[in-house]
């Protein structure tokens, strides 16, 4: 397992609106629920960073290690040590968000 300032951060904003018309009222507690569920995913690697997204012109997903943005060019090339593939992992990642969501709006 990597140390915290080597694991790539993934800062991944959510949009309220997947939470269906009320979803200002929950994504917080969702980006907190979500961080517990994302810590299961790839973390020997990885640390997730999931926030609400509630300045539409900030990009929807950030990558960095140890402080340092990355372009996609050097996600890309962080992942492929992994053997990862950047477009297949935020794929993967869309679909778990989806699985996410629904498990908390089962909650609600």
């Amino acid at each position: 397992m990597l140390d915290d300032d080597k694991k790539l951060v993934i800062l991944c904003r959510i949009e309220p609106g997947c939470l269906g018309p009320d979803g200002i009222d929950h994504i917080a507690d969702f980006c907190r629920y979500a961080n517990q569920e994302l810590k299961r995913e790839e973390s020997h690697f990885i640390r997730w960073l999931p926030l609400p997204r509630y300045d539409k012109s900030l990009p929807e997903i950030e990558y960095s290690v140890g402080n340092k943005g990355l372009s996609r060019t050097q996600a890309t090339a962080y992942l492929k040590v992994f053997n990862k593939d950047l477009a297949q992992f935020e794929e993967q990642f869309h679909d778990l968000l989806a699985l996410m969501i629904n498990q908390f709006l089962s909650f609600r």
